[in-house]
C-alpha cells in the first residue's frame, strides 16, 4: 500500500510530460497542414526551391513560334546534371523583346507572360491535353513578322542609338514587329551554373545601354510632333476647324504668363503667316499649334488623348504596357506646349504606332495582340486570338481627313519624305521630342501604309536621334516595304 502514493508522486511529471508531448505533436501537425493548405504556393514559389527548378527543366516548354512557324524558341536535352531540358533562342537578340528568356531565377517577355500556357499547367490547355493525349506544354504563334521584325532590328542598330520600332496590323490589331536596341542574347540566361548565370545578369543589369528594357512597350517618350495628330483631330471634331481653316502661324509666340518664346523648327516662317490647317500639318509648323491647344484648351485635348489610349493602365499584349500620359493641370502655357507632344506628355513606341492604326482603322482601334494561337503538341488548336476592338478614338470623317494630311508629310515639302515609298501613298506624322535629360532630342515618326488600303502602321522612336524626318523615318520606311513586300 506504501508504493501507491509514491507511484502517484512519478505518474505527475510523466503525465505533464505527456501532455507537452501531445501539445508538441499537435501544433507539429497544425503547423504541417498549415503549410500544406496555405504555404504551398508561397513555397512553390521560392527560388530557394531546387525541387521546383528541377521539375521546372523536366519536361520541355513549348516552343514558341514566329506567324510563319519559324521557331524562335525551343527546348532542347541538356545532357547530364540535375536539369533533363534546356531553352534555346535560335536568333537571339533578334527576338529577346518578345520571347525575353526564362533562367533558373526567372522568365520574362513572353515567357513569363504565357508561362503557364508553355509548360502546360493552364486550365484551357489541360483540359484538351486530357482530350487529346497530348503531354507537356503547349506551343505558341506570334503574330510577329520575320521580315518586318529583321527590318525594324537592322534599322534601328544601324543608327547606333538606342531606340525601338512597333508595326501593327491597323485592320486586328496584330503586332508584326516589335524590335527594340540594343538588345540582348536571350541564351545567355538558360545556363544552369549559378555562378555565371550570376555574372551575366550583373553585366547586363550594369550596362549603361540597358539592353534587357524593351522600350517598345516598358518606356514612354515625349511624342513630339507626332501628338499633332491627336491635336489635329480634337480640332476637327470641334467643328471649328477643318484641313482647310487658315490659323494663326507667327514666326514666334510668347507663352501665356511667361517670357519664353516658341518658334517653328529653325525659327523658320509657316507659310504667309496664316496658312491653311493642313499646310501647318505638313510642314509641322509648332506656333499654330500651340494656338490650336490654347484655344481648345486642355480638357478637349485630353478627351481626345484619351480616347487614343493615353491614361490607360489596361493594355496588356499579353506583356503588361507602360501606361502613356496627357498631362493634367496645367497652366496656359503647360498646354500650349502639350498640343506639340511637349511639356509631360508621354506616350510609348506602341503607343505612337497606334495612332496611326487608329487614324487607318477609320478611327476605330483595334487592341494590339502577340499571340496569334495556342496548339497542342499533336498540332490541335487550343485557342486562337480573336480581334477586338480597344477604343473609338474618332469618326470616320476626320479619319480620312486626318490621312489625306498625314499624305502630304511624305509627299515632296513635308518633313516625312524620307519614309515614301514609290508606288504606295504613305501617311505619315515625324516628330522631333524634345529630352530634357539630356538636351539631345528624340527622332520619332508614326506612320501608316497604303493609305488607300491600310496594311500595316508602324510607331519609331530613336533616342537622342534629333529630327524624326531624317533618323526616325528611313527606318519606318524600312519595315513598312517589308510588311508590304512580304503580303504582295
Amino acid at each position: 500500500m506504501a508504493a501507491a502514493p509514491r507511484a502517484r508522486r512519478i505518474n505527475i511529471p510523466l503525465r505533464r510530460v505527456a501532455l507537452v508531448c501531445g501539445v508538441m505533436l499537435f501544433a507539429l501537425l497544425a503547423k504541417v497542414s498549415y503549410l500544406q493548405t496555405f504555404g504551398a504556393d508561397r513555397l512553390s514559389a521560392d527560388p530557394r526551391n531546387h525541387r521546383k527548378m528541377i521539375t521546372r527543366f523536366d519536361d520541355p516548354r513549348g516552343e514558341i513560334l514566329l506567324r510563319d512557324d519559324t521557331v524562335i524558341a525551343t527546348s532542347e536535352e541538356n545532357e547530364g546534371g540535375a536539369f533533363r531540358y534546356r531553352r534555346v533562342y535560335p536568333q537571339g537578340p533578334l527576338y529577346a523583346p518578345v520571347t525575353g528568356h526564362i533562367s533558373i531565377y526567372g522568365e520574362s517577355g513572353i515567357e513569363a507572360a504565357e508561362d503557364a500556357v508553355l509548360v502546360g499547367a493552364d486550365a484551357g490547355v489541360k483540359v484538351w491535353s486530357l482530350v487529346n493525349g497530348a503531354e507537356n506544354g503547349a506551343t505558341i504563334r506570334l503574330t510577329i513578322d520575320g521580315r518586318a521584325q529583321r527590318a525594324a532590328y537592322e534599322a534601328l542598330r544601324a543608327t547606333g542609338l538606342p531606340g525601338a520600332a512597333v508595326a501593327i496590323n491597323p485592320n486586328t490589331g496584330a503586332i508584326l514587329a516589335m524590335a527594340s536596341f540594343p538588345s540582348y542574347d536571350p541564351n545567355l540566361y538558360t545556363t544552369f551554373d549559378g555562378a555565371r548565370l550570376d555574372k551575366v545578369d550583373r553585366r547586363l543589369q550594369g550596362d549603361p545601354g540597358n539592353p534587357l528594357l524593351n522600350r517598345a512597350i516598358q518606356r514612354n517618350y515625349p511624342p513630339g510632333s507626332a501628338f499633332k495628330i491627336v491635336t489635329s483631330a480634337a480640332a476637327l471634331g470641334s467643328g471649328r476647324y477643318s484641313p482647310t481653316t487658315r490659323v494663326d502661324a507667327p514666326t514666334t509666340l510668347r507663352l501665356p504668363g511667361t517670357g519664353t518664346y516658341l518658334r517653328n523648327s529653325g525659327g523658320a516662317a509657316c507659310g504667309d503667316g496664316n496658312p491653311p490647317l493642313a499646310y501647318a500639318f505638313k510642314t509641322s509648323c509648332n506656333t499654330p499649334f500651340a494656338k490650336i491647344g490654347l484655344d481648345l484648351g486642355q480638357d478637349a485635348l485630353r478627351e481626345q488623348a484619351e480616347a487614343f489610349g493615353f491614361g490607360a493602365d489596361d493594355l496588356t499584349v499579353p506583356m503588361p504596357v507602360a501606361r502613356s500620359v496627357y498631362p493634367s493641370r496645367m497652366d496656359r502655357a503647360q498646354t500650349a506646349m502639350s498640343a506639340l507632344g511637349q511639356f509631360d506628355d508621354r506616350a510609348t513606341p506602341l503607343m505612337i504606332a497606334m495612332i496611326s492604326a487608329a487614324v487607318a482603322n477609320d478611327g476605330l482601334l483595334m487592341r494590339p495582340y502577340l499571340v496569334q494561337e495556342v496548339r497542342l503538341s499533336d498540332g490541335t488548336t487550343v485557342s486562337e486570338a480573336d480581334p477586338s476592338w480597344y477604343r473609338r478614338t474618332l469618326d470616320e470623317d476626320a479619319a480620312n481627313r486626318i490621312t489625306a494630311m498625314m499624305v502630304t508629310v511624305t509627299q515632296p515639302g513635308g518633313t516625312g519624305t524620307a519614309a515614301a515609298i514609290p508606288g504606295i501613298d504613305v501617311a505619315a506624322k515625324t516628330g522631333t521630342a524634345e529630352n530634357a535629360a539630356s538636351g539631345q532630342d528624340h527622332a520619332v515618326i508614326t506612320a501608316f501604309a497604303p493609305a488607300a488600303n491600310p496594311r500595316v502602321a508602324v510607331g519609331v522612336l530613336v533616342e537622342r536621334g534629333g529630327f524624326g524626318g531624317r533618323v526616325a523615318a528611313p527606318i519606318a520606311k524600312a519595315v513598312l516595304r517589308a510588311v508590304l513586300e512580304d503580303s504582295d
